[in-house]
């Protein structure tokens, strides 16, 4: 039997039209590895997949409307959860925006310096999922 991935305390979960697709798009985007894949019968879907991703792990599938009424983000509403991404450095997270942005992200917010002390951005997968990024600014 395969070793389990030890989970951290929370995980998200993403449903996604084309897990397959937004596998290896976070691949290319956020240099995600894959650890798992469990194939639905009819060849198509994905039933679960497993991603390590950032220092953590991400869950997904495929909608299963026939299953259940979780449904996937729609092309012209962006989910209502997101996921953040934490990093040491600004150049870590603007570094991070860029690889993303060039595999077909969407740019929400581009990186800026915030208020608070912290440089922020926002990105929309190709699958209508969010991903916010921040990293503290150095003091001054």
């Amino acid at each position: 039997m395969a070793e389990q991935t030890k989970m951290p305390p929370i995980t998200p979960y993403l449903t996604i039209k084309g897990a397959n697709e937004a596998i290896e798009f976070y691949k290319k985007a956020f240099g995600a590895t894959e650890n798992a894949r469990l194939a639905h019968e009819d060849g198509k879907r994905l039933m679960h997949a497993e991603i390590a991703l950032h220092g953590s792990i991400v869950l997904l599938s495929d909608e299963f409307p026939e299953f259940d009424t979780v449904k996937a983000p729609a092309n012209e509403n962006a989910s209502p959860v997101a996921v953040a991404l934490h990093f040491e450095k600004p150049t870590d997270l603007d570094a991070a925006f860029k690889r993303a942005a060039d595999a077909g992200a969407k740019t929400v917010t581009e990186p800026a310096d915030m208020f608070w002390g912290g440089r922020f951005a926002a990105l929309a997968d190709p699958f209508n999922h969010r991903w916010l990024m921040h990293a503290p600014l150095p003091p001054k």
